[in-house]
């Protein structure tokens, strides 16, 4: 069932428990600390352009982890899931410490929904539509930088 092999976790059951540095703390290269590609995101507002230094959880794997038992995120740093088709996406919070915005992007580039991720929530939050990528900002930023859905984002 396509909606139940789309439901990824922001942190998984099964993955080590290891901390990880912020990405500002030790970018080499363009890899992140915990061996992600690092990229720019931007999000376009009515008020402004935002971008975020933005590690790419790539394959099942890294989407698998996602931000499992990180302790701290810069404002200004995020974690992107693309995917290669679009899907109702679902993603929980299971082991990740963190409270953040979970963006549901469609495939034009547009916020479709903006979630809460409330850490340690094992129910999920969903997609409104379907997407093809998923932005994780710390959360508040948000409804801080005015992001909401409609806006667009681009990487």
């Amino acid at each position: 069932m396509a909606a139940s092999a789309a439901l990824m976790a922001c942190s998984p059951q099964a993955a080590e428990q290891v901390p990880e540095p912020t990405q500002a703390a030790a970018q080499q290269d363009n890899v992140s600390p915990a061996g992600l590609e690092i990229i720019p995101v931007t999000v376009t507002t009515d008020d402004g352009t935002h971008v975020f230094t933005t590690e790419v959880a790539a394959t099942t794997e890294e989407k698998a982890r996602g931000m499992m038992f990180r302790t701290e995120m810069a404002p200004d740093e995020a974690m992107i899931f693309p995917y290669n088709v679009a899907e109702m996406l679902g993603f929980w919070m299971r082991n990740t410490v963190l409270p953040l915005d979970i963006i549901f992007i469609a495939e034009d580039g547009t916020i479709i929904n903006i979630e809460d991720g409330v850490p340690y929530n094992e129910t999920s939050v969903r997609s409104a539509a379907p997407a093809v990528a998923v932005l994780e900002i710390i959360g508040g930023r948000a409804e801080e930088l005015g992001i909401e859905a409609g806006d667009r984002v681009e990487w």
